[in-house]
């Protein structure tokens, strides 16, 4: 295994806060994985959007590492780092804390914040979750007043962190209108009523209907309220709205706040080739490589396609996979608490940003998908293995969340480590089993040209975006104290 970074720093606030601060019990790090792998149930019956997910991920994981820096000698806080957050509560000189209880109440402050709108059974899940991890900790052993100074601790933290949420751009693009540009050239969604009933189908809810007369399917005004489902949604809520396949998915997210890049722009990528039906042209030639890719399909190829599918309200979405593999290699690794905390909040701080640099890109350019240029101009009845996303082609999203991810992981813990990933096992996907964080990195790429989702271009250049934006908040953001 690989070793964990150790960067040097002068930041002497969090050198007294990580080193006088000492509780009875050592953190957990099967905590740690715990909380982990439950965001991607959260994420999965809530129905959100991959970017939403992401910044939901992002916050709560930043909020369990501010808790656990608390107790430690090593992590130092991100606040005077992240964009805004310039300080964060410090820990009273002298006084004893369990870093573990503030973690806890950080992360569930945060959530409670950012899952408000949230579905009861979501909410409840959560509850209960943090409920029973409070009383496991608290029964092993620690003072009353450790835990309540702990928690007074934690509670602050968290609303720091979710006031410092509300300053990144997101409310507003919950009302800010957006008109598409109209042209041949431009990516038109071509989803309909079939794929809103699959994304629509979750552990939260098992029946749409389509046929009731009041449901109304107009394009970009497909909601659950209009479908008629159980368990509904509320048609008025922003916050954790179900993904809506027949609209356009987050047109402004490319404007939000990033977390780790200086500037959404700070790893882009060339542009698209110039649109063109031409068999010379080079966006034919990119066209037809996905037209040929997807029409030859064997079944390992059929199998990779749906494995990295991570559709919304089907999966985690692509934050919540790679989270799951993170959280996979805490017990594989034998990673400590304190390891695993820095994972979870660099490589989910890694993916937010890759979100939001990749939407950007995608909102400007306005690629065709490639279902509706074959359709025009080579095979009208060619069809995708799967269904074509809510949003513009270039790039691949995918790709660029995904080689985030694996530069993030390789650099904490090493190249070459092979892993078995088991996240789909709930979703009847076997197991896979990958020789490092890369390949698996570039199979999820790779899948979306197998699916007829993407050109090749978006895929090799937004793996190396991805790869860029990991680096670059692997440089950033300096989570060690010391060598």
């Amino acid at each position: 295994m690989g070793t964990l970074r150790h960067l040097v720093t002068l930041a002497p606030i969090a050198a007294i806060a990580a080193g006088c601060q000492r509780a009875t019990l050592p953190v957990e790090s099967r905590f740690v994985a715990e909380l982990m792998q439950n965001q991607y149930g959260w994420i999965r019956s809530e129905r959100i959007s991959p970017p939403v997910a992401s910044r939901i991920t992002a916050y709560a994981a930043l909020a369990l590492y501010e808790g656990i820096a608390v107790g430690s000698d090593s992590l130092m806080s991100l606040a005077g780092q992240l964009p805004g957050l310039d300080r964060l509560s410090a820990p009273e000189p002298g006084a004893r804390y369990d870093p573990q209880l503030v973690g806890m109440v950080a992360q569930r402050t945060v959530l409670d914040s950012l899952y408000r709108e949230g579905l009861p059974q979501t909410k409840a899940a959560i509850a209960a979750l943090f409920d029973s991890l409070w009383t496991a900790r608290t029964e092993r052993g620690g003072s009353p007043e450790i835990a309540d100074r702990s928690r007074q601790l934690g509670r602050q933290l968290g609303v720091a962190i979710v006031d410092w949420s509300r300053a990144d751009g997101f409310d507003s693009t919950r009302i800010r209108p957006w008109t598409p540009p109209v042209g041949r050239q431009y990516w038109v969604n071509s989803s309909g009523a079939d794929e809103y009933v699959v994304q629509s189908s979750s552990g939260g809810r098992d029946f749409v209907a389509l046929d009731n007369p009041s449901a109304s399917l107009k394009p970009g005004e497909a909601t659950d309220r209009s479908l008629i489902v159980n368990r509904p949604k509320p048609a008025n809520i922003t916050t954790v709205k179900a993904v809506n396949p027949t609209g356009a998915t987050e047109p402004w997210w490319g404007a939000l706040r990033p977390f780790g890049l200086a500037s959404a722009d700070d790893c882009r990528i060339a542009p698209p080739p110039p649109y063109s039906e031409s068999p010379s042209s080079e966006f034919y030639r990119e066209a037809k490589a996905t037209f040929d890719a997807g029409s030859n399909l064997d079944d390992e190829k059929h199998q990779i396609v749906l494995y990295w599918a991570d559709n919304p309200g089907q999966s985690g979405t692509p934050a919540g996979h790679w989270l799951s593999i993170a959280s996979q290699m805490v017990g594989q690794l034998g990673l400590s608490a304190e390891a695993a905390t820095e994972l979870f909040a660099l490589a989910s701080l890694a993916q937010a940003d890759a979100f939001i640099a990749a939407w950007r890109v995608k909102y400007q350019t306005m690629v065709i998908r490639p279902n509706s240029y074959i359709n025009r101009v080579i095979d009208p009845k060619w069809q995708t293995d799967i269904i074509t996303p809510p949003f513009p082609e270039y790039p691949s999203g995918h790709s660029v969340q995904s080689g985030a991810a694996a530069a993030v992981m390789t650099k904490l813990l090493g190249d070459g480590v092979a892993f078995d990933d088991s996240t789909n096992l709930a979703i009847g996907h076997p197991v896979r089993r990958f020789g490092s964080f890369w390949e698996a990195a570039k199979e999820a790429a790779i899948s979306r040209l197998y699916g007829g989702i993407h050109y090749p271009m978006a895929i090799t250049r937004g793996t190396e975006m991805g790869r860029c934006i990991g680096e670059r908040v692997l440089t950033r953001l300096k989570t060690r104290l010391g060598t």
